[in-house]
């Protein structure tokens, strides 16, 4: 399952100018929040693109439904008992969760391609750690513009590279000016290998549009209002890439930091956000890159997060740290169709592995959370110190959409066995009447937890 470095993709670096990178995170977009993963409410042509000009993974997890852990493990391939950030940094509420971030001593992947001529920057959401110690420019990006967490935590102020330059902010113009910051990039290092990580706010709760998207007369569109405007987003980054000629060089990941909040769809899977059920971590993912992948491709073999490290440093031709250990392997094969074979996929809430999948079968070995009866709705108005509104005034607040595990019933058993294939919203439990594989799947947690030590 560990992996120390990666396959390289024969290339000829005299001739080719290096592929660039543009990874496009959402913030608690759910499965079935585009249209080419089911949804049937709004339209997303421009991430739908993404897809049919390259692959869509129908099984794609990240390793924990929160989005700090999630995030650190797309930047450095590790798993987060192994990068060590498990909870979410929040600002001002105590020193447990304030001065705590991805330790300054993780390699991430922007100092391993920026070690390899790539210039890199980082765009958006950060949620690594908001202490000067633990900011973007400290972790291998060249340059930072954006929030240092999530948009419903206070002050709300646009940090770039280490100085705030705006405050307070406008949320309805977040989306729109993460945008213009990524084409002024890519236009500035067309003729350079790049590493762009775009990780927009959205639709991270409190939701905003700008007044290109914001349709005031169905207020209760405002989710999709966002997405569209993300949509719209990806469409002129794309656009960019075409005009100054680099797009088919340039390797473009689109996905999600974990299952959606309040608003968005799981497309059916049972959970949400906070809770390690399908809806919490099965997110959309999927990677163009014409020069190594078909178009309209699809792959359903379960493969997550921690692999987007080896396989990026595979395509670029770039080596891994020699003796570093990573959590993921490199999955190009299997995007081309070529193999289906793929160590166990795992989750963990706060410091507990919960569930392992292998194959069609997912075991849980904790008792997975269930969310109480609560007013879903309820949510607070985050303000600044000064006692200025910071979120926009176009703000709204969705309920849940299709969330199946919004249920107050709790589990009768710790251990559950559910084969997702056959069953995919994790209804009808065969642990009782699958002993085999229960203890097959424990042992293969119990090598994967030792591992971790």
């Amino acid at each position: 399952m560990l992996i120390v470095g990666c396959k390289k993709v024969e290339s000829n670096p005299k001739t080719e100018q290096k592929p660039n990178v543009l990874i496009i995170l959402t913030d608690d977009m759910g499965y079935g929040d585009i249209s080419s993963f089911g949804q049937k409410h709004y339209k997303t042509p421009n991430i739908d693109n993404i897809a049919m000009q390259g692959v869509s993974c129908t099984s794609f997890y990240v390793p924990t439904p929160y989005c700090a852990p999630s995030r650190a493990t797309l930047l450095t391939g590790r798993f987060p008992l192994r990068h060590g950030l498990i909870r979410n940094p929040t600002p001002d509420a105590g020193e447990m969760i304030d001065n705590v971030g991805l330790d300054p001593n993780e390699i991430t992947i922007a100092e391993v391609f920026r070690e390899s001529g790539y210039a890199t920057k980082a765009i958006g959401k950060w949620h690594l750690g908001h202490k000067s110690k633990f900011f973007p420019v400290e972790q291998g990006f060249d340059e930072y513009y954006g929030i240092l967490y999530s948009n419903d935590m206070r002050p709300i102020q646009i940090i770039q590279n280490r100085d705030t330059v705006q405050y307070p902010v406008d949320q309805r113009q977040l989306t729109k000016d993460y945008t213009e910051k990524a084409i002024d990039f890519i236009k500035r290092e067309k003729d350079n290998p790049f590493l762009l990580y775009l990780a927009h706010a959205m639709p991270h709760k409190p939701l905003a549009a700008s007044e290109n998207f914001y349709t005031p007369e169905t207020p209760n569109d405002l989710y999709a209002d966002v997405i569209r405007e993300l949509d719209w987003s990806v469409g002129e980054v794309m656009n960019t890439l075409k005009t100054l000629n680099i797009l088919d060089n340039t390797i473009v990941i689109f996905m999600s930091d974990n299952g959606p909040w309040y608003g968005g769809s799981t497309g059916g899977f049972k959970g949400m956000k906070a809770t390690t059920w399908e809806g919490g971590i099965r997110v959309p993912f999927m990677m163009r890159y014409p020069k190594v992948f078909p178009e309209n491709q699809k792959s359903d073999l379960p493969v997550w997060s921690p692999d987007i490290f080896p396989t990026l440093c595979a395509l670029t031709n770039i080596e891994i740290p020699k003796g570093h250990v990573l959590d993921g392997q490199d999955i190009t094969t299997i995007l081309q169709g070529e193999s289906n074979i793929h160590s166990p996929v795992f989750s963990m809430h706060n410091e507990h592995i919960m569930s392992v999948r292998k194959g069609d079968y997912k075991l849980f070995i904790k008792k997975p959370r269930y969310r109480k009866e609560v007013d879903l709705s309820v949510w607070s108005d985050p303000r600044g110190p000064d006692g200025t509104t910071i979120i926009a005034q176009m703000e709204g607040q969705a309920t849940p959409a299709d969330y199946p595990g919004v249920t107050p019933e709790e589990p009768k058993n710790k251990i559950q066995l559910f084969n997702l294939k056959e069953d995919p919203t994790e209804s009808v439990d065969l642990a009782p009447s699958h002993p085999e594989l229960v203890e097959e799947l424990m042992k293969v947690y119990e090598s994967f937890k030792l591992s971790l030590e």
